[in-house]
Formats: C-alpha cells, structure tokens, sequence
C-alpha cells in the first residue's frame, strides 16, 4: 500500500531522487512554501468608518488612506455642529492628501464624505441630481 501511494506521489510532485531528498528520512522530507503567498491578506481592501469629533480625529482616515487599502467613510456631523471652521479644516485636509494619492473624495448626504485611495473612484451621477462632491470653490458648511 505504501508503495502505491509513493507511486502517485512520485507522478504528481516528481521523485523524491530528482528533487535531492533521498538522504533524508521520510518524516524530515517537507515542502517549503514561500513567504509570499502569506502577504495577500495584506491586500484586501478594508472599507472603514470614521468619526470625526475634533480636527485631530482625522489622522487614522488619513492614515488609512496613506497605506493604500482603505476606503474611509467619515461622519462629520459631530465636528460640523461644533466648529465650522475646524470642519473646513478637516475637509481640506481630506482633500489634500486624496489629491496627493490621487484618489476621490466625494460627500454624500449632509454628514458623510467618503474618500478613496488611487484604485477606487467615486461615481457621480450624470442625471443631474446634486451632486454633494467636495469642492474647495463651490462648497459652504
């Protein structure tokens, strides 16, 4: 029985004698498998909310978004019912380093932003809906 299955073995991985194992007893024959296959849960694409209570809270969506698999959905309101001012400055700040990763921020609704590193785009309407995209020039909190 051992030896049929040495047999199969040998047809689909090739020889225990051509890959140079012979000396080794069969308990101490192995297969190493390359780091690399285990860094593709590294690539996965995390959809993550944020909310933003004071201008310092952005910093973990940027940072997010500075890595590379992030797609940041940030809540506003809180900071947008305290300070105006810090809420332009968060937003700004959002849209800076979208541009420098060149990814897309958009808002959606009153409260919400969502903001995408380089392989994710935002899809706007063409249908002539408002359209809530964060621009420097045409939008007032």
């Amino acid at each position: 029985m051992k030896d049929a299955f040495s047999k199969i073995r040998d047809k689909f991985l090739g020889s225990v004698e051509e890959e140079g194992l012979q000396d080794l007893p069969e308990e101490e024959q192995y297969l190493e498998i390359s780091s690399a296959e285990s860094q593709d849960s590294k690539a996965k694409i995390l959809v993550k909310p944020f909310i933003i209570n004071e201008f310092q809270d952005i910093k973990p969506a940027l940072d997010g978004l500075r890595e590379g698999y992030t797609i940041a959905l940030v809540n506003i309101k809180p900071l947008k019912d305290k300070d105006i001012v810090e809420l332009k400055r968060a937003v700004n700040k959002l849209k800076k380093t979208c541009d420098a990763i060149e990814g897309d921020i958009a808002g959606f609704g009153e409260d919400w932003i969502v903001a995408t590193p380089s392989f994710a785009s935002v899809h706007r309407s063409s249908l002539g809906e408002k359209s809530a995209i964060i621009d420097e020039e045409t939008k007032d909190f």
